[in-house]
């Protein structure tokens, strides 16, 4: 809104847009981790109980679970397609929208200088949804528990919070 739509940007993004905006991400936020919650409680372990991972994450316990995980890797890949794909999509279509409106930016300046405000937030994006494509849209059967996948991890845990 704020580069494509500038002279609006105050009207359309008033303080309850913005509270809705705020709850909706809240409430996804909770669906979400209530899902991988509740995929993960009907599952047995019975083995040895040591997170192969610098974190407690729900793709390394299925792994450690000794119960048929088909179902709930199936609803947790489901909820992470959406979860993720859904707010991609806008991301995607919204930096459409803005380089569109930055090709008719007539001064190169004033379009270097969008550019480089944009691309900062882009780098972030594709290295949040590219490392956790990698992590967590793998097909699980032949998903490893190896260093690459806890290097991805960090790069999406640590790195681009961190930016």
């Amino acid at each position: 809104l704020a580069i494509c739509f500038p002279l609006n940007y105050c009207l359309i993004m008033s303080q309850s847009l913005r509270c809705r905006l705020v709850v909706v991400c809240w409430a996804c936020g909770l669906v979400n981790s209530l899902v991988q919650a509740f995929s993960i409680s009907h599952l047995d372990f019975c083995g040895p109980n040591v997170v192969d991972h610098f974190f407690c994450d729900v793709t390394p316990l299925f792994k450690l679970s000794c119960s048929d995980t088909r179902v709930s890797e199936t609803i947790f890949l489901l909820v992470v397609a959406v979860a993720g794909m859904g707010p991609l999509t806008f991301i995607l279509v919204t930096y459409g929208h803005i380089i569109l409106a930055i090709t008719r930016i007539t001064s190169s300046h004033g379009r270097y200088k969008t550019f480089s405000t944009c691309a900062s937030h882009f780098t972030v994006v594709a290295l949040y949804y590219g490392s956790g494509i990698f992590s967590y849209i793998w097909p699980t059967s032949t998903y490893a528990m190896n260093k690459d996948v806890k290097v991805v991890a960090v790069l999406y845990t640590v790195m681009t919070p961190m930016l």
